[in-house]
C-alpha cells in the first residue's frame, strides 16, 4: 500500500481543497509539520508577525478562495488566535487552524511525574477544549492510523459549514507513516424536506404577490455558499430591488438598477433607509442579523422573511429542514414561469442626506474624505482592481456607503467586529484575491495590529492603509455619550488614545508613510500611492476629534431596547 506522512496528508488535503497559501508564526512543536510545508511544492508558507496576523490573513484570504489555514505555536499561540477563529465562526468563514502540542514521550511525563511543558497548562486537552465552541471540528491527532479519518472528517465538515476546524497533532505524529489520500473532499450534500420546502415557497410567493414593495435583503451566505449567480438570477427575473448587510456588501455587482444601497440601519444612505421603511415584505436571505437592524427587527419581525443555511422562518413561523441553496433554485423556479414577472416596483421619493461642501485645501473629515475617496476610485478606474477592507469603526459606517462596487470587493468583519481585523486580514486578502487592498482603519483599531505592515513589507504587497487619525475610540465614545461631541463636551478618558508618529513607524516597519491634513495633500498622496507596486502604504488621515459623520449621529440617536421576543438583549 502507498503511504505517505500525517503531515504530507494534511497538506495534500488542503491543496487540494484550494489552499495555497498558509500563514504561520513558528514554534517548536509545529517544526515537523513546518518543514514538510516548505518540501511541499505548491504551497507557500506566509510569515507574519504576531498569531493574530496569522488568524487575521487566514480569514482574509479564505474569504475570497473559500479555505484559509494558519498554523501557529500550541498554548502561547492557540489562544491568542481564539479571537480570530471566533470571528470567523460567526461570520462564516472556512479556515483550517493547525496546531502541534508535545509529543508521545513528554506527555506521558507531564501525565505521570507531573512535569510541566513549555506552553501547557498542565491540561493536556485544554487547547482543543477551547476551540469546541468556535470550530465545527476540533480535533487532536495523535494516532497515525487513525489521523486520515481524524483530518477528512474535520475539512469534509469545514466545507460543508463554512467555518472553522482546529487540528492538533503532537509534535511526533507528523512523520509518521499513514495511508495516501483516496479521491478528493468535498462538502456533504444536505437536501430539504421536499414537503416543507413547498409550504415556505407557496407561503413566500403569497406574500410577495400581496406585497407593494417587497425587497430582497442579501446577507454573506450567498457568497459563502456559492449561491451568487443563483441570487443575480433572482433579481432578474423578480425585478425587485436588493439591498445587502454590512457583512454581505458585494455579494452581487452594485453596478445594477435594481440595487438600493447597503443597508446598515440609520446608518444607511437615505433612499436605503426610506425603502426599508416602506417595504412590506423584506425577505432576508443568507443575512446574519446583528444588533445593527433592531429597528427593522422591532417593527417588521411579523412579515420578516429569513431563509439562511441554519434556519427558514417568516415571523414566528418555522420552516425547519430547507436550505438555502434549495429555497433560492425553488423560487427561481416560480419567477420564471410565471410571464408577470419580471415587475416593475416604484420606489419612494426621497431628498439626498445633506453632504458637506467641499472647497479645496479645506480640512479633512470622514465625509470630505469619503467624497475623495469615492472620487478618486471612479476617476483611476479603480473599482475592479482594488479590495476595499472597512473597520470596525465609524469607517464602516461611512464608508460602507460607497455606491457603485463589483461583485466580492468588499471586506469587513461587521458581525464579529475585532478592532484590527482591517488591517491584519489586508494580506490575506490579497493573496487570496490577486486585487489591492485599500484599507480604511480607525487608529484605535490600526494601533492593536500594527505591526503587520511588516508583514505586508515582506510579502512586497502594495496595500494602502488609510488611518482615520482623532486620537480617539470616535464611536465607541459616541454610544457612551454622544454629547462629548457637541462644544464644551469632553471625551471620556478611556475612548482617548495617544499620539503616534505614523510616518516614522511606517519607516520603521519598512512602508512608505505619509501625513495628510487637507484636501490637496490627499489628492498629491493618492497620485503617489499609485505608483507603488511592491511596497505598502500607511496614509495618517488627519481629522478633528470631534468630528461627528451624520452616519455614527443616527447610530447614536438611537434609543435603547428592551429585551422582547425579536432582540433578546439590550443595546446600551
Amino acid at each position: 500500500m502507498n503511504t505517505t506522512t500525517v503531515a504530507s496528508y494534511l497538506i495534500t488535503r488542503l491543496k487540494q481543497s484550494g489552499l495555497e497559501h498558509v500563514f504561520t508564526v513558528p514554534g517548536d512543536y509545529a517544526g515537523p509539520f513546518l518543514a514538510t510545508l516548505d518540501d511541499t511544492p505548491g504551497i507557500t508558507r506566509i510569515p507574519t508577525i504576531n498569531e493574530l496576523g496569522a488568524g487575521y490573513a487566514a480569514d482574509g484570504y479564505a474569504r475570497y478562495r473559500g479555505i484559509g489555514a494558519a498554523c501557529v505555536q500550541y498554548g502561547v499561540g492557540t489562544f491568542s488566535l481564539l479571537n480570530c477563529v471566533a470571528g470567523s465562526y460567526v461570520e462564516r468563514v472556512p479556515v483550517a487552524i493547525i496546531s502541534a502540542s508535545p509529543k508521545s514521550t513528554d506527555r506521558q511525563l507531564e501525565r505521570q511525574k507531573g512535569v510541566l511543558f513549555h506552553h501547557s497548562t498542565g491540561n493536556l486537552q485544554a487547547d482543543e477544549q477551547v476551540f469546541r465552541p468556535v470550530t465545527v471540528a476540533s480535533e487532536i491527532i495523535t494516532d497515525a492510523i487513525e489521523a486520515p479519518a481524524q483530518i477528512d472528517r474535520a475539512i469534509s465538515a469545514m466545507l460543508t459549514h463554512r467555518r472553522p476546524i482546529y487540528l492538533e497533532g503532537i509534535n511526533d505524529v507528523w512523520t509518521k507513516s499513514c495511508v495516501c489520500p483516496v479521491g478528493r473532499l468535498q462538502a456533504l450534500d444536505t437536501s430539504s424536506n421536499q414537503d416543507v420546502l413547498s409550504l415556505l415557497l407557496d407561503a413566500v410567493w403569497g406574500r410577495m404577490l400581496a406585497a407593494k414593495l417587497p425587497v430582497f435583503w442579501l446577507g454573506i451566505e450567498v457568497q459563502r455558499f456559492g449561491l451568487q449567480d443563483t441570487m443575480q438570477h433572482l433579481v432578474e427575473a423578480s425585478g425587485l430591488f436588493f439591498t445587502t448587510t454590512s457583512l454581505g456588501k458585494t455579494v452581487l455587482d452594485e453596478n445594477q438598477p435594481q440595487f438600493i444601497g447597503t443597508y446598515a440601519g440609520p446608518a444607511s444612505p437615505a433612499l436605503t433607509r426610506a425603502v426599508m421603511k416602506h417595504c412590506d415584505c423584506p425577505i432576508a436571505l443568507g443575512t446574519i442579523i446583528t444588533d445593527d437592524y433592531l429597528d427593522i427587527i422591532n417593527a417588521s419581525f411579523d412579515s420578516l422573511i429569513e431563509v439562511t443555511d441554519e434556519k427558514a422562518h417568516i415571523g414566528y413561523q418555522s420552516y425547519p429542514q430547507v436550505t438555502l441553496r434549495d429555497f433560492l433554485e425553488g423560487l427561481l423556479d416560480r419567477f420564471l414561469s410565471h410571464a408577470d414577472f419580471p415587475r416593475q416596483y416604484a420606489l419612494p421619493v426621497v431628498p439626498p442626506d445633506a453632504q458637506e461642501k467641499l472647497v479645496p485645501h479645506d480640512g479633512l473629515s470622514y465625509t470630505v474624505f469619503f467624497d475623495e475617496i469615492q472620487k478618486y476610485i471612479a476617476d483611476q478606474a479603480l473599482t475592479n482592481e482594488i479590495s476595499l477592507i472597512l473597520g470596525e469603526s465609524t469607517s464602516l459606517y461611512v464608508f460602507g456607503n460607497l455606491p457603485g462596487m463589483p461583485r466580492n470587493s468588499f471586506v469587513a468583519q461587521a458581525a464579529w467586529g475585532s478592532l484590527g481585523h482591517e488591517t491584519g486580514c489586508a494580506l490575506g486578502v490579497a493573496l487570496g484575491s490577486g486585487k489591492r487592498p485599500f484599507v480604511v482603519a480607525g487608529d484605535g483599531g490600526f494601533m492593536m495590529i500594527c505591526q503587520e505592515l511588516s508583514s505586508l513589507a515582506r510579502q512586497q504587497c502594495n496595500a494602502v492603509v488609510f488611518v482615520m487619525s482623532n486620537q480617539s475610540y470616535t464611536i465607541e465614545q459616541a454610544f457612551v455619550d454622544s454629547s462629548a461631541f457637541k462644544p464644551g463636551g469632553e471625551f471620556a478618558p478611556f475612548d482617548l488614545l495617544p499620539a503616534w508618529d505614523y510616518r516614522s513607524l511606517a519607516t520603521a516597519f519598512g512602508v512608505k508613510g505619509y501625513r495628510v491634513e487637507t484636501v490637496s495633500q490627499l489628492e498629491e498622496v493618492l497620485d503617489d500611492i499609485a505608483g507603488l507596486t511592491d511596497t505598502p502604504a500607511l496614509v495618517e488621515v488627519v481629522i478633528p476629534q470631534k468630528d461627528y459623520p451624520p452616519q455614527l449621529a443616527r447610530l447614536a440617536a438611537l434609543p435603547p431596547t428592551k429585551p422582547g421576543p425579536h432582540t433578546g438583549r439590550h443595546q446600551w
